[in-house]
């Protein structure tokens, strides 16, 4: 191919013919012979007369330059011109393709992606062997050249990850180069690290390096942290000369545990700076529901932010037995010093004991509180029946009091006895008494004691068989400090002494603060110390991939916890939520400490922008200009001729009618303007499909959903208009109830803007059947291209948690009653929106109440537009099956597409006839 700018030429020996165009002008020009005069005396008998058309002797110079023009076009059309073609790699030995294949790779992984392709297809054309590596799959193997048809299947190794590339991995494939001359095509994420230079230096010393990089600028999440009752989410970019704007949404579970948008803040990034922060001031409930930070409009791993146990802060409530302190007398108040201790890393909340409890708080500590009313306790001990936990602190009241005395009060952990004990005093039983090493089985095991801790006072313990058992800490005489007992799931505790300085000076010490560390916030851990993970091992729950998404973890080995202390992602640590015991960690992809920092490429290496346009082929306009011209050419001929004249005006005007219309691009056809679609869309039932770009899918989702609406207009009391192919970029999705959204593979990503429409869509109760058509081949997930690329476009997407779709689900029964899904495909079901925990069962239905009992998605493989298309005639497109049993299951597609539309048209209507057999025995019928 002849690359002369812009432009390309597939046969350029074809332009020879324009070094004619001279010629051919100067034959046109040429004037014949002059004749040679003879007198011939009848001639007197013409003189007078006038020819009343009259030939000029030449051609004109215009219709010259119509005709040369013409034949240029021609010239030109047939050399096969392409515009912005894709740049030859050059060479002719071996072609080495090497991805970073990061998180910072997966938002333009597509048009990643095409670049492969096409030195895929070069490579096959020019017999070069080609190798793959992918950077952030380290493989100290030497890299295998061969034929590009064999190495295409292993396109799919270079996938991104949801990690980086290690220096280690690059100077482990520097040392692995083989020996001799090879091209490299390096498929950069646009980020500087560590290594990198060795490696490129590596690849120059064995031929040219050329670079393919998207010139976007990259955004990122660091960890969020919490400050001054605010979560403070770090928003990284690499810096650039302009201002730029971000959106970052923060979610987590409604109370129906079903992910939502919890909040969002808008971040403003000065120019020239690379880091702001968006600052999140929720209430502690609504905080502690959040998972996990995104930017809106991006999917990625680093653009994703998970949320782990350290941002989840404790709601401790703080109830005082000896009433408000007085003023300047805070330091004697009972919660004085539980105040300084739980502030730092807990939400402290108060008010009377029926209110706390309906805060549902993880601890509830009453310092002095002797007793509480009969109702009060029986809703307290409920409360930690279920898992609460209760701390109490002794005191002068609880000293003088009766309770617990004669027998267990079930919110003390031990029975006491009368009175307590004062030691150190003029009527002391001792010197104050220091306390004992605690004991394995204590909480409090492993803490240090400090030789300035005593004890003056402290209520005593009644003598029983399971005092030993129920102690956690102890004096150095034996005596009990701590004691805890089990109540149901949760626990109560009593500290013998009180909650201030007047009867130990335990309060003072830090010793206190990391005993309510060991207990009060044991139910919530805030993220270990790096000695406390020391011994621990972490299990994967779930990890991120590199387009931001969740997934189940599977048999991913445990983590040692010393590698948690600062974990740094890899293959075997990808971001994602660890587990061990009841704590959890998040592992982000960005690291709180992460500079993003653009690749700077030395001047002998060519960098490709990933922003190139498509190669466009202009072969046939330039036919057809040709042709208008030639068209002209003929007009114009018949006029000087004086033939023109001689036809009717009314022919004329169709020839010039019929030349104008076959030399009309086909792009300025008349269509419908956005606002008639609206119109239209609005004014009648119109089922709409996904434009995907792929003119054979549309054509076949649209000629689905026309037989689709055949039938629903034949057996229901629906009368859908023609379907309507829908643009996300520029159509208002709000005038449609039901879209069908066939994935392909190669299809692009939506703009944000457009998943914002999208997830406004679908909250409004809307419906999309995703529809990836390949239940022939892949069972559902990503284990086609298909599948994978459901999973990138549905990242972005406020979909719910899905289930596959239970017996008892409305779709089963909204019109038809249904056990089976086929389309064109069978054997495979689909997946619905999931019933909320706990959903009410009537009759062996779930009944729900959700955006408005419609489920927002439908996810499948079996291609169902295939089965519903009809041509012009009404005729079935494809064929489905063999014979009766094909027909037969044509009809249960036709059946499924029936119950789909009458599901989101009725909402829950179906579901609501549960309540039937209720209202009518309330109505005595």
């Amino acid at each position: 191919m002849l690359i002369l700018g812009p432009i390309g030429f597939a046969a350029p020996w074809l332009l020879l013919g324009l070094v004619a165009l001279p010629l051919l002008w100067i034959l046109l020009r040429a004037v014949p012979p002059a004749p040679i005069r003879r007198r011939f005396p009848g001639v007197a008998l013409l003189l007078g007369l006038t020819d009343a058309e009259q030939v000029t002797d030449r051609t004109p110079w215009w219709l010259l330059l119509l005709r040369m023009l013409a034949v240029a076009a021609a010239i030109l059309g047939f050399a096969g011109p392409v515009l912005n073609p894709a740049a030859p790699t050059g060479g002719s030995g071996p072609l080495l393709i090497v991805a970073d294949a990061s998180w910072a790779s997966a938002r333009d992984w597509s048009r990643t992606e095409a670049r492969i392709e096409t030195a895929l297809d070069a490579a096959e054309s020019d017999g070069r062997p080609v190798a793959l590596v992918n950077l952030s799959m380290p493989d100290a193997d030497v890299p295998v050249f061969q034929s590009a048809g064999d190495a295409a299947p292993r396109v799919g190794s270079l996938s991104p990850r949801a990690w980086e590339p290690s220096a280690e991995a690059m100077a482990a494939l520097a040392a692995a180069l083989p020996e001799g001359g090879f091209d490299t095509l390096w498929l950069s994420d646009g980020l500087d690290r560590e290594g990198r230079e060795a490696l490129l230096d590596a690849m120059q010393d064995r031929g040219s390096v050329t670079v393919q990089q998207s010139p976007r600028v990259i955004r990122a999440l660091a960890p969020a942290t919490y400050a001054d009752g605010a979560l403070l989410v770090p928003v990284v970019r690499i810096a650039t000369a302009t201002e730029a704007q971000a959106e970052v949404a923060a979610m987590g579970l409604d109370p129906l545990g079903i992910p939502r948008e919890l909040a969002r803040e808008a971040v403003t990034l000065p120019a020239g700076e690379a880091r702001a922060e968006a600052v999140f001031d929720l209430p502690p409930e609504l905080r502690n529901r959040i998972t996990r930070f995104e930017i809106v409009g991006e999917s990625t791993a680093g653009s994703v932010s998970l949320a782990g146990d350290s941002l989840r802060r404790r709601e401790i409530a703080l109830i005082d037995g000896g009433g408000a302190s007085r003023e300047g007398l805070e330091l004697l108040a009972p919660t004085h010093y539980l105040q300084q201790a739980l502030e730092p890393s807990a939400d402290l909340i108060g008010g009377t004991l029926a209110d706390i409890l309906l805060a549902d708080p993880d601890a509830i500590i009453m310092a002095d509180v002797a007793r509480v009313t009969e109702t009060e306790s029986d809703a307290l001990q409920d409360w930690i029946s279920d898992g609460g936990l209760l701390i109490r602190f002794a005191g002068p009241r609880l000293a003088a009091s009766e309770e617990g005395r004669n027998v267990m009060d079930p919110l003390l952990p031990v029975r006491l006895r009368a009175g307590g004990r004062s030691v150190g005093g003029a009527m002391s039983w001792g010197e104050p008494k220091a306390l004992q090493p605690f004991p394995e089985s204590s909480p409090f095991h492993g803490l240090a004691l400090p030789g300035d801790v005593t004890v003056r006072a402290q209520v005593m313990a009644e003598p029983d068989p399971q005092l030993t058992e129920n102690t956690i800490a102890a004096l150095e005489d034996g005596t009990p400090l701590v004691t805890a007992r089990t109540s149901g799931q949760g626990q109560v505790i009593l500290f013998h002494v009180t909650a201030n300085a007047e009867w130990s000076s335990l309060p003072l010490s830090g010793l206190f603060v990391q005993m309510m560390e060991r207990l009060a916030l044991a139910t919530r851990p805030a993220a270990p110390e790096a000695a406390e993970l020391e011994g621990t091992t972490w299990v994967a729950e779930r990890t991120l991939d590199a387009f931001g998404a969740l997934q189940e973890a599977g048999d991913l080995a445990g983590i040692p916890g010393e590698r948690m202390a600062e974990p740094v992602p890899a293959v075997d640590l990808p971001p994602g939520i660890y587990a061990s015991g009841d704590r959890r960690l998040a592992v982000n992809a960005v690291a709180a400490d992460r500079v993003l920092t653009p690749a700077a490429w030395p001047a002998g290496v060519a960098v490709e922008g990933g922003a190139a346009r498509a190669e466009l082929p202009l072969q046939g306009p330039l036919l057809a200009v040709a042709l208008a011209l030639l068209l002209v050419d003929l007009i114009a001929s018949l006029a000087l001729a004086g033939r023109l004249s001689r036809m009717r005006r009314g022919g004329a005007a169709v020839s010039v009618a019929l030349a104008l219309l076959l030399i009309a691009p086909q792009g300025l056809r008349a269509q419908e303007t956005a606002d008639t679609l609206a119109l239209r869309a609005s004014s009648e039932v119109v089922l709409g499909h996904v434009m995907t770009g792929d003119a054979q899918i549309d054509r076949v989702a649209a000629a689905g959903l026309k037989g689709l609406g055949q039938v629903l207009y034949q057996r229901t009391s629906v009368e859908p208009g023609a379907p309507m192919a829908v643009n996300l970029e520029t159509d208002d999705l709000a005038v449609f109830s039901f879209l069908y959204w066939p994935v392909t593979a190669d299809q692009p990503a939506p703009s944000p803007e457009t998943y914002l429409k999208l997830n406004r869509f679908l909250r409004t109760g809307g419906m999309i059947l995703f529809d990836t058509r390949d239940a022939d081949v892949a069972g559902f997930g990503a284990a086609s291209p298909a599948g994978r690329k459901l999973q990138a476009l549905a990242a972005p997407l406020d979909v719910p948690p899905l289930e596959p779709i239970p017996e008892d689900h409305v779709l089963t029964r909204t019109f038809y009653l249904l056990q089976d899904f086929p389309g064109r495909y069978q054997g495979r079901g689909i997946w619905v929106e999931a019933s909320a925990a706990g959903a009410e069962q009537a009759e062996g239905m779930p009944f729900r109440n959700l955006n408005d009992g419609v489920t927002p998605v439908v996810i499948g493989g079996n291609d169902w537009a295939a089965a519903w298309a009809v041509d012009d005639r009404g005729l079935p497109m494809f064929p489905v099956g063999r014979g009766f049993a094909g027909e037969r299951q044509r009809e249960i597609a036709y059946r499924f597409g029936v119950n789909l539309v009458m599901h989101v048209l009725t909402g829950n209507y179906k579901s609501d006839q549960v309540h039937v057999p209720a209202l009518l025995e309330r109505l005595g019928q």
